[in-house]
């Protein structure tokens, strides 16, 4: 028995027993009218027409018409087409949001759903558990953030990719959306300096506990605030609170997105026939992002927004890996299965020794510094960007050796064994300048007659006369 003509049962004994009540002037027409819960000219109506036909009269005569409203034949048909050929898969508010944008029909989302149940297209939902009270949202915009990544097969026919989002907890507004092959430290730096980038930099950010976000001792516990990752290192750098979420449920905001999107999204992309990932984030950016923002994004409790501007900060320099190397004897570094040279420096004359810092970014890109200086920029094969660092100078040495060009070192060699010359000019100083011939071979400069500190004795008159005497003698 369908529940209208259950009601309608129920409707005909009530008026039975107020009438009989009325008709022994227990109750006046107004009060039979209100315990009936109509007006009086409709309790007159039903007097006049229970006296007439009798319960007959009583029915409810919409019963077993059509409903003005009721969607025709050939609208149901054009719907069920659409669902089997093109929306195959579609939950019914996804699929009723395409029938009224791309396809122009006024059909509720109910009477929609309940066609696509009735043709056994969609499946009833099941009936939801106890209700939990939910955290309450951030008042603010750039209070909390989300960032989490899910492996799904986002685009139809391919191998599952990660999806890496980062949301507001205000709003639901999303920042950034990125496809990549897998979560990691390098995905989380994307997401973060487009979205630090072009908003600002938040208060917190809220997290799970992935070995790229926290280092945790014991599986399941508590993480270690100690002993930061690349992600928790940049992220105090920059003031940005980290926040860790001890289960999926704490997290429920971020993975209701989740569900959202894991339905939506590859549809979608079918629908506008990519198959790439670069063409897919391309498309996420552009077109995806702002649309689904302006359908599910909600409005903040306050006016205004937390975020800090980030002028003066160069994110890329921060949001990058960075770790600390030892230069070896070659001038070289070191780093992720590569032997990086360092090129000349006007600040000294090789770095053998020398700890240095070598910064990997999110495109694949490195730099060496060296205290605030960038010695030099590499590609991700380790190949150097511009012939030197980033400040234009190129220095003069690049290994420790500081010999003179021209001077042979055997040569050097043979003439230490040998022994020096006599003659002047015979063996050449490296490091003292050239000695004049009439210093009489003495070794020690500026030993001459004619020298300002000689250290020769100078001829006086009683020398000189001493001298004569000696001669007449």
């Amino acid at each position: 028995m369908r529940r209208s003509e259950a009601l309608q049962g129920v409707r005909m004994v009530r008026f039975q027993s107020v009438l009989s009540r009325y008709q022994t002037d227990q109750v006046g027409q107004g009060e039979a009218a209100e315990m009936l819960g109509v007006s009086e000219r409709t309790f007159r109506r039903w007097c006049r027409r229970f006296e007439e036909e009798g319960e007959a009269g009583l029915l409810d005569r919409r019963l077993g018409r059509p409903s003005p409203k009721r969607m025709s034949p050939d609208d149901e048909a054009e719907i069920e087409r659409l669902y089997r050929t093109r929306y195959r898969g579609f939950t019914a508010r996804h699929f009723h949001e395409h029938l009224v944008r791309d396809h122009l029909h006024r059909w509720s989302y109910t009477r929609v759903k309940l066609l696509l149940q009735s043709k056994s297209l969609l499946e009833k939902a099941p009936r939801r558990g106890a209700h939990r009270r939910k955290r309450p949202r951030r008042p603010l915009p750039g209070m909390m953030l989300h960032q989490d990544g899910s492996p799904h097969e986002w685009l139809i026919g391919r191998d599952p990719l990660d999806l890496i989002v980062t949301m507001d907890d205000a709003t639901n507004e999303i920042y950034s959306m990125i496809l990549i092959e897998e979560e990691g430290t390098t995905s989380s730096f994307l997401g973060l300096l487009e979205t630090f980038g072009a908003r600002g930099l938040p208060l917190s950010l809220y997290t799970d506990r992935g070995s790229h976000y926290f280092f945790t001792p014991e599986a399941g516990g508590k993480v270690d605030r100690t002993r930061l990752t690349q992600v928790g290192r940049a992220l105090a750098r920059l003031g940005v609170e980290h926040i860790p979420a001890y289960s999926p449920e704490a997290r429920g905001r971020s993975e209701r997105m989740f569900r959202t999107l894991q339905d939506r999204l590859p549809k979608e992309l079918a629908l506008a026939g990519i198959r790439t990932m670069d063409a897919a984030n391309a498309w996420l950016r552009e077109t995806y992002i702002p649309a689904h923002n302006a359908r599910f994004s909600v409005k903040p409790e306050l006016e205004g927004d937390a975020f800090v501007p980030a002028d003066g900060i160069d994110l890329a320099e921060v949001l990058c890996v960075e770790e600390e190397r030892i230069v070896g004897n070659d001038n070289c570094v070191s780093f992720g299965n590569r032997k990086i040279q360092i090129p000349e420096s006007p600040l000294r004359p090789h770095f053998v020794k020398v700890t240095v810092r070598v910064r990997r970014y999110p495109n694949g890109g490195m730099a060496i510094f060296h205290g605030p200086r960038c010695l030099g920029r590499y590609d991700a094969a380790g190949v150097p960007i511009g012939g030197g660092g980033n400040d234009g100078q190129a220095g003069k040495h690049t290994g420790p050796s500081r010999r003179k060009p021209g001077v042979a070192l055997g040569a050097i060699k043979d003439a230490s064994r040998r022994g020096a010359a006599t003659s002047p000019g015979a063996r050449s100083s490296l490091t003292a300048p050239t000695r004049d011939a009439r210093s009489d071979g003495r070794s020690a400069p500026g030993n001459g007659p004619v020298s300002l500190t000689r250290k020769c004795r100078s001829e006086t008159p009683l020398l000189r006369r001493t001298k004569r005497e000696r001669a007449d003698t």
